[in-house]
């Protein structure tokens, strides 16, 4: 059995949108099934080591304070 991917969203990642909820339901509608039929992933391209820092560096700063 494969393993369904996820997309889980920053709290606060669509904030600063400049629409409707119900376009914003469209955006996440349209992700969700580019993920499922994977065309998300045909479409991506590799990070380069300066972007993998960089992503690395942003997820460090937003782990969870214990």
């Amino acid at each position: 059995m494969t393993e369904k991917m996820k997309i889980v969203f920053a709290e606060g990642c669509f904030d600063d949108f400049d629409g409707t909820e119900e376009e914003l339901a469209e955006i996440i509608a349209d992700l969700q099934a580019m993920v499922e039929d994977g065309t998300l992933l045909e479409h991506s391209e590799r990070l380069t080591p300066e972007e993998e820092d960089e992503l690395i560096e942003v997820l460090k700063s937003k782990a969870p304070r214990q």
